[in-house]
């Protein structure tokens, strides 16, 4: 990459708060914002990390067909850390028809389409006001922020599971090298629905406790949601945290589980570092995918221990927040900015005793030390793996 974007803007807002001073101290003070699960009535014996009063938050007014969790999640996004004053300076600088927008998301509105079903009639078809366009349809959350924002330029959904809203980075800078647009937002909303706590539970996945990353007694993920929004521009002299190099494979090992030798997270962690033009001592910390299953983080510490020798300190940060599928990317790419803005390694939380075959140097408590460059690793389902680098242009 010989040309930077910079990170004009970000906010992110997850079951630990909303909002990135809401982030910052959660994981400072290593808290985290799972709960046991009271969703909906769900009965299963698990944690999620849910964003609270979303059901008091509809979407009203001229955009109240895009009503759904989904979209009041990405509405409580978008209205944190002033993302959206920022957004308003870069249309007077670039028009409204000139800015990008690129959003990732593996459920979309799933859950407004489980409620409709819980209301069929007699014939079993589906209630009248049920707008599948607005708020099922996968395309929905990029059109719903679209016009929030009051933009006119190319839209984008990126959908590849886990990988989702780190995607959404590198189609951004693709597209504007391409000159199809001169800025961009990215971001990435997954919210909670059955679907998603009842198939992965089906896959046996679901741990009943709060998730343990490279812990020796993991036992799977919890389930989050969140959303997350950046707004990127060329940097330039004066330009602080950048995305410095971004990294994608595919390497279609299997639907549900990782390469057992990381292969296709290793060629993504490699592509992100030569376009980053850095050597793998360049990172000062790894934002681990670590969903705490066992294959995901044993496959994950493979590639990271061939590439790094353990001399890097690593942690998940899902612990925090759970899983938060289509939304982690850009999720845990907040957590870098957080990371190098405030020089601190958040700890990989609810870990207690490290899995002997665990290789990386797991940070097990936060500390401070300085952060120049990040990583960030996002691995989904198929073998769709992306990684990000974030941090201070020399």
């Amino acid at each position: 990459m010989k040309r930077k974007l910079h990170i004009r803007a970000c906010t992110t807002t997850s079951a630990v708060g909303r909002g990135l001073d809401a982030h910052y101290q959660a994981l400072s003070s290593n808290q985290g914002g799972l709960r046991a699960c009271d969703f909906d009535n769900v009965d299963l014996q698990t944690w999620i990390g849910r964003v609270e009063g979303l059901e008091d938050e509809p979407i009203t007014g001229v955009l109240s067909d895009y009503d759904c969790r989904n979209n009041r999640l990405a509405q409580a996004g978008l209205n944190q850390d002033d993302f959206l004053l920022a957004v308003a300076d870069a249309t007077e600088r670039y028009g409204k028809q000139r800015i990008g927008v690129f959003i990732g998301t593996s459920t979309s509105g799933v859950r407004q389409t489980e409620l409709a079903y819980q209301r069929r009639d007699t014939n079993g078809c589906l209630p009248d006001d049920f707008i599948y366009q607005t708020t099922q349809n996968i395309f929905s959350v990029a059109d719903y922020c679209q016009k929030v924002m009051g933009l006119e330029g190319v839209a984008h959904v990126i959908s590849t599971a886990c990988s989702s809203s780190a995607k959404v980075f590198a189609t951004a800078y693709r597209f504007m090298k391409a000159g199809l647009c001169d800025a961009a937002i990215v971001g990435g909303v997954d919210s909670l629905c059955q679907m998603t706590l009842y198939g992965f539970n089906a896959l046996q996945l679901v741990s009943p406790n709060p998730c343990r990353p490279a812990d020796k007694d993991r036992d799977g993920i919890n389930i989050g949601e969140a959303a997350g929004f950046a707004l990127l521009e060329w940097a330039d002299a004066d330009s602080d945290i950048c995305l410095l190099g971004y990294g994608e494979s595919s390497d279609a090992y299997h639907m549900s589980s990782p390469h057992p030798e990381g292969e296709g997270a290793c060629i993504a962690m490699q592509q992100a570092l030569s376009r980053a033009g850095l050597e793998a001592s360049a990172i000062d910390y790894i934002n681990l995918h670590g969903t705490a299953t066992p294959a995901n983080d044993r496959s994950e510490d493979r590639a990271v221990f061939r590439l790094f020798n353990g001399e890097t300190a690593c942690s998940s940060t899902k612990g925090f927040t759970g899983h938060t599928l289509g939304a982690a990317g850009i999720l845990e790419a907040a957590f870098a900015v957080i990371a190098v803005k405030n020089d601190l390694l958040p700890a990989s939380l609810n870990t207690r005793t490290i899995d002997e075959d665990i290789r990386s140097s797991i940070v097990l408590q936060p500390r401070r030390q300085t952060v120049n460059c990040v990583m960030s690793n996002s691995f989904g389902f198929g073998g769709s793996n992306a990684c990000l680098i974030v941090g201070r242009p020399k």
